[in-house]
């Protein structure tokens, strides 16, 4: 039985016995901060089973994606060395929300595995695991399954006792397991010590584990009865597919043989199952499955949380890839694999296919840009002896070479090296300070507010503060509270029209005034009394009776600014695909700044694109509503929320037009009051993040006057009209064309740029010569003019800048004959400890050793006769 049959038939079981079929929820888990990642089947429920949500269904059954690669639940060092780890699986899963309890859950889970109608496994390859001390469990499983007593085990808490956490829902489990040897006999007695053994040992394998959470644990680790208990239980479709097709092993299921089977294709050869390149076969299918599926649920490659980990998946899947000698992309053409094996389950990856396999693609790129020269730096540090990596080599080969730490770590335990972390993450808290400072010297523009130390807050009304910015920007106001220190005072205002910094809004500024007086706020924040205003007086603040107002014109052009930002995700999403997702904002009166999910540059056509189709929306003036509604009605409707903001039970949706997201800002009343809009840039801000830098109203008015006066003083200077700019320049390019042709000619009929000793070996001229040039492409030019018209030669030219290299040319008729460059330039840069590669006709190798570049090129003549003699 295949799995995806498997998934079908589970699912479709449940859902005859009364149960509602649940869509996998999301592996980014919402309004969870304890999980980095969705991890079983309950997760989606936890709130339920805490008693803290109600559902319409009592029963529910799903096939929950599930990643375990960070975390408590971490298993990725264990993949592709054991039989069962995974990063990505499929849990199948029954559960009860205070409906049925163990009996029912008992009998439905040996229907469903005897049934004939179903997986139809045979009795008496079926063992039972109960906790203990739950006689229930045992009597329940005495009377469906008609199992002898002794197939069934009772054993203590780490094998049968589960628990949300330290205090909360928990209760006692019983677990399902398959003799893989085959049939079994029922005549067979197997104590409790020699099971436990032979489970470890993998003979009897675990398949469903149902828990029964009756208990809530307190405090002090007291067992209180729940008023309501639930069944929660997960069964590995993985394992599964195992049994049901006969394998001891998962990775040989119909789940992953596809996936093996083109990494076989991919490297050249195909997968032996007792080989000692297995694991990287099988990481590299594991591991495309964790990557295709975390893409699809909007999770990117970056170096914090969530888009760490897939970071390290991805760069563990190519390092196992560089192990198997593949020196160009493998989990990407593995992404189509996958797309076709689940994309009928599980449509988001038919959906992101191309996407998916673009950043895959990327991310493997930018890595074997980088992962030859750490994986030789390493070789070096092992090369001399050290039987530790320091902290600072370590922080290297993290910030120059992209080895994520534990990479690190396991490379140099292969070698039976340790690694020095606490100097590795004394390095790394180094870079974030400077990183910090920087990022301090050059923030929001503006003068910086400084606040000493202020005096003890003065309460002068009760009372609470009320926000009324959304609808003026004056108020007639009493104050609730105040404190003075020197020229600083600060005020807490009963009515408030003052903005404070929130969502990537800048704060208002503006004035309060009484009688006689008046305090140009200066600093707006939020502290526990409320929203804070602060400025300089000159003289001892009184209270009285006041008026305050916002600086009118700046709030307009901030608003401006921020319905822009939502226009433009609008139509990045639209034009982009729906992976793009707000990563940050900074919203001011001159400009707005918008961070966005998506893995490389747009170009020039669809950035104007974009640009065009916000104008579109600012033209159409649409209607601004804003409206405070139920947080699960606002997403009903279709608001953007972010797994990383967190909500509460109400939240304030924003609409214009098309666009509708949960926001706390200020903004204009209609599309039409944004104005012009005009992006002046966009940036890459980290892998997977882009951004957006953009102006609006008079700000891109000014922008376009800034271009068209830039636009005359460039004709100006071409002697030329604005209008007749662009040919100007094209004369000028075929100009250059013409000079740089005539600039080859002489270079190519002067020679080959390089002198050196020419010798005849076997028939073939062979050049010996260096240049000091590090500058790879140069060093192309010369191999490639020195390659134009000649037969049966070759050039081997060593590069004595920088850390040094060895190059070696061939030319056509060598290449034709079988000859590699590359088996060439290994054996000369042995002997200085390097080693390289490249193309048939032309390849580069480090120096390994610089002092032993001049005995590597005294031996070449008798290393190239040798390679000449012997074929190549």
């Amino acid at each position: 039985m295949k799995s995806p049959a498997i998934r079908r038939l589970f699912v479709d079981f449940f859902v005859s016995k009364g149960h509602r079929e649940v869509p996998s929820s999301s592996l980014v888990p919402a309004d969870d901060p304890t999980l980095l990642f969705t991890n079983a089947g309950m997760v989606q429920f936890k709130r339920t089973f805490l008693g803290q949500e109600q559902r319409e269904y009592v029963r529910a059954t799903t096939c929950q994606k599930c990643v375990r690669a960070g975390g408590k639940h971490n298993d990725l060092e264990q993949v592709g060395h054991t039989r069962r780890h995974h990063t990505f699986f499929e849990m199948l899963g029954n559960f009860s929300f205070g409906d049925y309890f163990k009996r029912e859950a008992i009998a439905y889970a040996w229907e469903f595995v005897t049934s004939p109608s179903y997986l139809g496994i045979a009795p008496e390859r079926l063992r039972v695991t109960v906790h203990h001390t739950d006689a229930e469990a045992r009597g329940y499983w005495l009377e469906v399954s008609g199992l002898p007593l002794e197939r069934i085990y009772g054993l203590g808490d780490r094998d049968n006792f589960w628990q949300m956490g330290d205090t909360g829902p928990c209760g006692p489990c019983t677990e399902i397991y398959v003799d893989l040897e085959g049939s079994g006999r029922e005549d067979e007695v197997i104590g409790r010590e020699e099971f436990e053994r032979l489970a470890e040992e993998g003979r009897f394998l675990e398949i469903w584990n149902l828990v029964f959470m009756q208990f809530d644990r307190s405090a002090d680790g007291t067992l209180a009865p729940l008023p309501q208990p639930s069944v929660d239980t997960g069964a590995g479709l993985e394992r599964i597919a195992a049994v049901m097709q006969g394998e001891d092993d998962n990775f040989h299921t119909d789940v992953f043989q596809p996936l093996i089977e083109r990494v076989g294709e991919l490297v050249g050869r195909p997968y032996d199952r007792q080989g000692a390149e297995r694991a990287s076969y099988r990481v590299l299918a594991d591991h495309s499955r964790a990557v295709s599926f975390l893409l699809a649920d909007g999770v990117y490659p970056g170096n914090e949380g969530r888009g760490y980990v897939l970071r390290r998946i991805l760069r563990r899947a190519v390092r196992h890839a560089w192990l198997l000698g593949r020196r160009e992309p493998t989990l990407a053409p593995l992404v189509e694999v996958v797309v076709g094996q689940m994309g009928a389950a599980y449509p988001e990856l038919t959906a992101k296919a191309d996407f998916i396999r673009e950043v895959t693609e990327t991310e493997e790129r930018r890595f074997l840009e980088t992962i030859e020269g750490g994986l030789q730096r390493l070789e070096e540090i092992f090369a001399s002896g050290a039987r530790t990596i320091p902290g600072d080599e370590a922080f290297k080969l993290y910030d120059t070479f992209g080895f994520p730490i534990d990479l690190t770590q396991i490379i140099a335990g292969e070698r039976g090296v340790e690694v020095d972390l606490a100097g590795f993450e004394r390095a790394l808290e180094e870079q974030r300070t400077r990183s910090r400072a920087a990022r301090a010297s050059g923030g929001i523009a503006g003068p910086a507010v400084i606040l000493p130390k202020m005096g003890k807050w003065r309460t002068l009304r009760r009372g609470k503060q009320r926000f009324v910015g959304y609808q003026t920007t004056e108020a007639e106001t009493d104050l609730l509270a105040f404190r003075q220190e020197g020229p600083r005072v600060e005020l807490v205002l009963r009515e408030n029209p003052f903005y404070a910094e929130s969502g990537g809004q800048v704060s208002d500024v503006g004035d309060v005034s009484g009688e006689g007086w008046s305090l140009a706020v200066d600093s707006v924040r939020k502290d526990a009394k409320g929203t804070v205003v602060g400025g300089s007086f000159a003289e001892e603040f009184e209270p009285a009776p006041l008026h305050a107002a916002v600086d009118t014109p700046r709030r307009r052009d901030i608003e401006r600014n921020h319905s822009a930002t939502h226009l433009v995700h609008y139509v990045l999403r639209q034009r982009l695909g729906t992976h793009v997702r707000q990563q940050g904002s900074l919203v001011e009166p001159e400009r707005l700044r918008f961070d966005f999910s998506h893995h490389g540059p747009i170009d020039l056509p669809t950035l104007r694109a974009i640009e065009a189709e916000v104008n579109d929306l600012v033209l159409a003036n649409e209607v601004v509503t804003t409206r405070e509604l139920p947080y699960a009605d606002a997403l009903a409707l279709g608001a953007m929320a972010f797994f990383s903001e967190k909500y509460g039970d109400v939240v304030r949706v924003v609409q214009m037009g098309p666009s509708i997201e949960l926001c706390g800002g200020t903004h204009v009343r209609s599309t039409g009051q944004v104005g012009p809009f005009r992006v002046s840039g966009q940036s890459g801000v980290a892998a997977g993040v882009r951004r957006i830098e953009a102006v609006t109203g008079s700000g891109a008015l000014r922008a376009v006057r800034e271009v068209e006066q830039q636009l005359a003083q460039v004709a100006e200077t071409l002697k030329s009209q604005p209008q007749h700019v662009v040919r100007r320049v094209e004369q000028l390019l075929e100009e250059r064309q013409r000079l740089e042709a005539r600039l080859a000619d002489a270079l190519r009929f002067g020679g080959t740029g390089v002198s050196g000793e020419v010798a005849n070996v076997a028939g073939v001229d062979v050049t010996i010569a260096e240049t000091a040039s590090e500058d790879r492409s140069e060093v192309g030019e010369i191999a490639d003019r020195f390659r134009q018209g000649k037969r049966n030669a070759v050039l081997v030219l060593f590069s004595t800048g920088g850390r040094g290299a060895i190059h070696v040319t061939l030319t056509d008729d060598l290449v034709g004959a079988g000859r590699k460059a590359g088996d060439l330039v290994n054996r000369i840069a042995a002997l200085s400890g390097g080693k390289g590669g490249g193309r048939p006709h032309f390849a580069s190798a480090g120096a390994g050793d610089r002092a032993k570049l001049d005995a590597a090129r005294a031996a070449t003549p008798g290393l190239v006769s040798a390679w000449l003699s012997n074929g190549g």
